[in-house]
């Protein structure tokens, strides 16, 4: 049986999700229901989610990397993106 570890949001996520405009609701869609996660560096693993953004008015994908640490899970860094087919390439069948 697995052990859920709890999830922490790192100051630099936090300052993503303000000075990008990214509504917290989607992040967290992202890291429960991903289109994909994709192997990221080290420990870390990069969710995918696309949504549509009420700002910018267009389909946008939001890339969500997430470190697993012995303890907990935290949220590195958070970026959206119009370059969908770009980070989707090799992940579509």
């Amino acid at each position: 049986m697995s052990v859920i570890k709890p999830m922490r949001f790192s100051l630099h996520a936090r300052l993503n999700l303000r000075d990008r405009e990214i509504p917290e609701e989607e992040v967290e869609r992202a890291l429960q229901q991903p289109e994909f996660i994709a192997p990221g560096y080290a420990n870390r693993e990069v969710y995918l989610r696309r949504y549509q953004d009420s700002v910018l008015a267009q389909e946008m994908l939001l890339r969500v990397v997430v470190e697993e640490t012995e303890t907990e899970r935290v949220v590195v860094t958070i970026h959206k993106t119009s370059q969908i087919a770009r980070y989707l390439k090799g992940l579509l069948k």
